[in-house]
């Protein structure tokens, strides 16, 4: 069965714009997986540790066949083959691709939470989304994308519009 999932894409290492349509040129090309839409790009100041470069973030729509269990080890295998070392939480990254949402499905298991636990948290994971799909109705809290950015009390964290060349 096809379901649609979202993706949240980060990067701020390197050249993260290239990172991020890189990212989902591959995505694209994975196995049981189809684009389905894109957000626009956004430069976002980065959380958790200080001292680091902004974040070029975005949301991506894809038409899957993939259980979300598979998708995620999908995600990790693509993130491995971009470059990204696991090393320290919210540290740099080249690459950063968080299964957001997977259809209606609500996963609560080791290792996969779906939807993501904070997503309703975060300005950079919001933005996009609403920017992708303001009315996606998030399968836990019942709201629309665009009703969670409004409420969403992250209101320090800046998240500007990036111009594509």
């Amino acid at each position: 069965m096809t379901e649609t999932a979202y993706i949240g894409i980060g990067s701020n290492v390197g050249q993260p714009l290239e990172n991020c349509l890189s990212a989902i040129r591959l995505l694209g090309e994975m196995q049981g997986c189809r684009i389905d839409g894109r957000s626009g790009f956004y430069r976002t100041e980065p959380v958790g540790v200080e001292g680091q470069e902004w974040y070029v973030n975005a949301a991506v729509a894809i038409k899957t066949e993939r259980s979300p269990q598979h998708l995620l080890e999908g995600l990790l295998a693509l993130e491995k083959k971009m470059g990204r070392v696991r090393k320290e939480k919210w540290g740099p990254r080249i690459i950063d691709l968080d299964l957001l949402i997977h259809g209606k499905r609500i996963i609560e298991e080791e290792g996969l939470i779906v939807p993501h636990p904070r997503m309703h948290e975060r300005r950079f994971v919001l933005v996009p989304m609403a920017d992708l799909a303001p009315t996606l109705v998030h399968p836990v809290y019942g709201k629309r994308m665009i009703d969670l950015l409004g409420a969403c009390h992250d209101n320090g964290q800046d998240v500007i519009p990036l111009e594509e060349e």
